[in-house]
């Protein structure tokens, strides 16, 4: 788990997965990189549609193949997951930043296999 940097927004962040993410595709499909074969899926987080995100993309010329808006079947854990966390979370005093971020991973690592292949049956509180 990654967490944004104080000071720094899931955009800016986001930007800097991208250009990992090309270096990747770079160096081990070399092959896909200079046919420019390769299309990144991502899904339809605010982060992923910002402004400055597309351009960044054009800008690559990355092709990006469209995500269906609201489909459960192809990013789960936006529809049990982050909402059990936050719900876990919700109307407790953290004294910093670190604390919130210790007891999300508690929560996080609670969670066997089974339950995140479950999905919406788990329980973490």
């Amino acid at each position: 788990m990654d967490w944004v940097p104080e000071g720094q927004t899931i955009n800016q962040v986001y930007k800097e997965v991208l250009t990992n993410l090309r270096e990747w595709v770079r160096r081990r499909r070399p092959e896909m990189w200079k046919n420019g074969s390769w299309v990144l899926h991502h899904d339809n987080t605010p982060a992923h549609n910002a402004l400055s995100v597309k351009t960044f993309l054009m800008k690559h010329k990355n092709t990006v193949l469209e995500h269906p808006p609201y489909s459960p079947d192809l990013a789960p854990c936006d529809f049990f997951l982050f909402l059990k966390i936050k719900s876990a979370l919700k109307r407790t005093r953290f004294k910093s930043a670190d604390a919130v971020k210790a007891k999300a991973m508690e929560l996080m690592n609670k969670l066997s296999q089974g339950e995140y292949i479950e999905g919406d049956n788990i329980s973490i509180v």
